[in-house]
């Protein structure tokens, strides 16, 4: 499912025109995306929790030539789920 398959679904399931749905999606990402790059989690309980991970730096192999590099320190978002989300996935 993408975005627009996403706000599709909140409008048939929320009663909504799709642009209040899309607009409503689009909020709901941008607030989670800002508050990850900003170093905070967003818990949604019953769901999961977004957060952000450091990765060190560290080296690596070319594979196509073998060669060794250094792979930079990064940062990665983070999902946990909810164990009301894995009950409900492991049935």
């Amino acid at each position: 499912m993408n975005r627009t398959e996403l706000a599709q679904q909140v409008a048939s399931r929320a009663g909504i025109d799709s642009n209040q749905a899309k607009k409503a999606v689009d909020a709901v990402v941008d607030s989670i995306t800002e508050e990850l790059s900003s170093g905070g989690e967003v818990a949604i309980s019953g769901f999961g929790k977004f957060s952000v991970s450091d990765r060190a730096a560290r080296q690596g192999v070319n594979p196509a030539t073998g060669e060794k590099i250094q792979i930079k320190a990064s940062k990665a978002a983070k999902f946990s789920a909810a164990s009301g989300l894995k009950n409900t996935l492991n049935g």
